[in-house]
């Protein structure tokens, strides 16, 4: 691929780039700018390279999740060297929509989402989010079709259960 459709492939999915490493990151925004800039100076520079054997959109928020993953370890491994554990949180984004119908469904939404596996999210995420099918998003997650399709099935059913419930999310 040449490198102005290379940048222009990139300039037009940063967006949901950014919302796939925010949701790598576990919302941590100012990490999830570190990994999206990581990623496509791997893409740029050549480090990371597009086969064309699946869609550039999955290829490069495979390149995402690996690089969030890298990230991790590395901060993981740096704080086992000094001794302590790693307690970074991520700061809480505030919602100026909070205050009506739809800011709280989507808060409610958020919170059942964060009730959910790790593995269920993620694949619920970038089939609603990130508008992928079951197949991309399985290749993003370096996970077989079956299992992704049995995350996404569970999650769902997981999620109607949390949002019918009568219990209060949390």
């Amino acid at each position: 691929m040449e490198p102005e459709d290379l940048e222009a492939q990139l300039e037009g999915l940063h967006p949901l780039g950014f919302a796939w490493s925010l949701r790598c990151c576990q919302g941590d925004r100012a990490e999830a700018e570190d990994v999206l800039h990581l990623s496509y100076l791997k893409v740029l520079e050549g480090r990371a390279r597009f086969d064309g054997r699946a869609a550039f959109k999955t290829w490069l928020f495979g390149v995402i999740r690996r690089t969030a993953w890298e990230r991790q370890r590395w901060r993981w491994r740096q704080a086992t060297r000094l001794g302590h554990w790693w307690r970074e949180r991520a700061a809480e984004i505030p919602d100026p929509g909070a205050t009506t119908d739809a800011g709280a469904v989507a808060a409610k939404l958020k919170t059942a989402m964060e009730r959910l596996s790790k593995r269920q999210a993620e694949v619920i995420h970038l089939v609603f989010y990130q508008d992928l099918t079951i197949h991309e998003a399985a290749g993003v997650l370096a996970m077989p079709v079956g299992t992704a399709r049995t995350h996404y099935e569970r999650g769902k059913a997981r999620l109607r259960a949390i949002l019918g419930s009568r219990e209060e999310i949390r």
